[in-house]
């Protein structure tokens, strides 16, 4: 009787092969790496006009609004700080819905769900305000009326890269909140519970944590250099 061997994988040293992950996993880490790329290559230019530059627009006095904060009240940088806790937030309720999805816990999935997509419709709508606000005052693509910190005449750069990073930025939450709402509507019809588990909520929540990471580095390079 003849035998047919076997290819066995590779064990390291921790008794499991490191390629062993699940094929959509893997993409979602392959599209995060490219969509980092993106990112880098933006704030890497923002980063190379603006220190090339002899001045720049002080962000304590391009972001000092709140709404409605009486006439005159300047508020530098809190405004965009609560977007910022906003975001940490909804990252921390994915989190919590990730893990209830690792315990098969339906009812903390949907819950969890439903905060992280308040938080980044939250998140949208103080963006819009921000965006509105500043378009009032004069602010756009090729458009700039805020002088630079040593009261010389601006560029256009500073609002064109805020505009196009932000808004990218922007995109990418809202695309999230889009996918965050199909999870839920999933767990909600059962998708997840006939299938035996919510890897696709883990998914999801590789793509929110990317999002609310790069908004790091925006806050960084915009609001606090």
């Amino acid at each position: 009787m003849s035998t047919v061997a076997t290819a066995q994988p590779k064990l390291w040293a921790g008794g499991k092969s490191p390629f062993n992950v699940e094929y959509g996993k893997v993409m979602m880490w392959y599209f995060l790496m490219s969509d980092t790329f993106t990112f880098a290559a933006f704030l890497i230019a923002y980063g190379t006009v603006r220190f090339s530059a002899n001045s720049w627009p002080d962000p304590n006095e391009v972001f000092n609004t709140f709404p409605f904060a009486p006439e005159g009240v300047h508020t530098p940088l809190v405004f965009v700080s609560i977007m910022t806790f906003i975001l940490i937030v909804s990252s921390v309720t994915m989190v919590l819905a990730v893990q209830a999805g690792h315990h098969n816990d339906k009812k903390a999935v949907v819950k969890n769900l439903i905060l992280t997509i308040i938080g980044g419709a939250l998140f949208l709508g103080c963006q819009a305000w921000e965006w509105t606000h500043l378009y009032h005052e004069g602010a756009w693509w090729g458009k700039n009326p805020f002088l630079n910190a040593d009261g010389t005449a601006p560029t256009v750069n500073f609002t064109n890269f805020f505009f196009t990073i932000t808004g990218f930025h922007g995109f990418h939450v809202f695309t999230g909140v889009i996918i965050n709402i199909i999870m839920l509507i999933m767990t909600l019809n059962n998708t997840f519970e006939k299938r035996g588990h919510y890897l696709m909520i883990e998914k999801a929540g590789l793509y929110w944590h990317f999002v609310d990471l790069v908004w790091v580095f925006v806050f960084t390079c915009f609001y606090l250099i």
